[in-house]
Formats: C-alpha cells, sequence, structure tokens
C-alpha cells in the first residue's frame, strides 16, 4: 500500500492536484482513497460530481455519536475511488488539527485499511499551519511519503519550507519523507528557478510541473477533474504523468505499476 500525504498552502491548488492524482491512479485499476484534512471539506467534491461529502467531524456533532459504519462516512467518487472529509469543529469553539486526529482514531477504530485492502491512500492536508493536528499524517505513520504543492509566490513556498522542517522534525523517528514538490503555476517571475531552489534546500526536486489551464476551471465548474471531464486534452496527460511518476518513484511499491488487469 502506498500512503502519500500531499501538503500546500491554502488556495494553491493541493486539493485540484490530490483529485486529479487519485482520477488517474483509479483509471489504472488501483484502489484508492482519498481523506481530505482540511476544516471546508472541499477536497472531494471534484471527484464527486460536485457534491460535498458530510465531514466525520459533522456527522459525530450532529450524531452525537460515532458511525456505526464506514458508509455513514465515506462515498464512493469517479471510479470507485471511496472519498473521507475530516472537516472541523464548530468555527470559533476547538481546534481543527484535533479534528483530523478524532477522524484517524475513528478510522483505525472502522478498520478502514483492513477492509479496504487499498492500492494507494492519499491525505490532502492544509499546510498554513502545520500544528500537532495537520501534521498527524507525517507523524503518526499514517503517510509514508510527503509531496508539497507550491507555486513561485512567496507566501507559497514559505508554507513549503514550513512543512519541509515539519518533516525534518520527524526524520529520526522514522516517520515520513519529503518525496519532492509539484510546481503549480502561477506564471510569476522566475518561478521555476525559485521553486527548484526550495526544493534542493529541503532536499529533494520538483517531480511535476502542472501549467495553468483554463479545462481546470471549465472543470471545477462541472463538479469534475479534468480526467474526467477533458480526458484527452494535455493538463489531463499532466496528471497521468505525475501519477506514472510517482508510480515508479517508490520502487518499493513497484507492484502497483502493473495494471491488475494485465495480471495473470
Amino acid at each position: 500500500m502506498l500512503k502519500i500525504a500531499i501538503y500546500g498552502k491554502g488556495g494553491i491548488g493541493k486539493s485540484t492536484v490530490t483529485s486529479n492524482l487519485s482520477a488517474a491512479l483509479s483509471e489504472r485499476g488501483l484502489r484508492v482513497i482519498q481523506i481530505g484534512c482540511d476544516p471546508k471539506a472541499d477536497s472531494t467534491s471534484n471527484l464527486l460530481s460536485g457534491r460535498y461529502l458530510e465531514p466525520v467531524m459533522n456527522y459525530m456533532r450532529d450524531h452525537d455519536e460515532d458511525p456505526e459504519s464506514l458508509d455513514d462516512i465515506s462515498a464512493r467518487g469517479y471510479n470507485d475511488v471511496l472519498c473521507i472529509e475530516t472537516g472541523g469543529p464548530t468555527p470559533g469553539l476547538g481546534c481543527a488539527g484535533r479534528g483530523i486526529i478524532a477522524t484517524f482514531n475513528l478510522l483505525d477504530d472502522l478498520e478502514l485499511m483492513e477492509n479496504e485492502k487499498p492500492d494507494v491512500v492519499l491525505f490532502d492536508v492544509l499546510g498554513d499551519v502545520v500544528c500537532g493536528g495537520f501534521a498527524a499524517p507525517i507523524r503518526e505513520g499514517y503517510a509514508d511519503h510527503v509531496l508539497i504543492v507550491t507555486s513561485g509566490e512567496k507566501m507559497a513556498l514559505y508554507a513549503a519550507d514550513n512543512i519541509s522542517a515539519a518533516v525534518r522534525n520527524f526524520s529520526d523517528r522514522g516517520y515520513a519523507d519529503v518525496a519532492g514538490f509539484i510546481l503549480n503555476r502561477r506564471n510569476v517571475p522566475d518561478e521555476e528557478n525559485r521553486v527548484k531552489e526550495h526544493a534542493k534546500s529541503a532536499g529533494t526536486s520538483v517531480i511535476s510541473d502542472i501549467p495553468r489551464s483554463d479545462f481546470i476551471n471549465l472543470a471545477e465548474d462541472m463538479g469534475k477533474t479534468v480526467i474526467e471531464a477533458f480526458p484527452d486534452s494535455d493538463i489531463a496527460g499532466k496528471f497521468r504523468e505525475l501519477a506514472e511518476t510517482i508510480l515508479v518513484k517508490f520502487g518499493e511499491h513497484g507492484n502497483l505499476i502493473e495494471r491488475p488487469e494485465d495480471q495473470s
């Protein structure tokens, strides 16, 4: 099982990247779970035809009890991607990071991984503040690798540096590593070189360069990923290339590269 946490500054496009990556991986016949770890709970909507999934924290608050089964807090999206949103507390009344921890504990109790047996799990995590809760995928052993989505903008790179530092703080405990930067372009001056320099400082490299594309906005207006809405577009091809890069890069998961339908 390949477990990746995708971090980035709020608004940088990490949910767009994550959902398109989920879609691209699912096209290969892989069993994919996407877990949104942001209080906005909008990570999976483009896998669900624009529908917003009830977050785990909302369910627990509204029902005043834990869900009895995974079906209560999840939904099947495009190509059978299993979608889950952690959500957060009532605004102004609690710590969003604690919502992530509570959700992860609940998913452990429901034996998510044992029952679903996914090939790939993607955690879409807010990276503006890497506090205890938001760092859970890194420090609790849920994710094996971290990918950082950034542009060449100052605050996006600042967040990327903070995320890299947080990962390094746990490096001696055998937790997740920074496996690469994903450049999600904003077309600022000298963007490519700036992002490459920060990736090098973090001890990694830029593994994908996603150009700006109107197809992304058009697809999201339809409540879809570009993989689903515009499968033959160049930008859809970029996300498929990212999926291929990830599967090749993590050699210990090389068995995932072969499509299940090709196995004899």
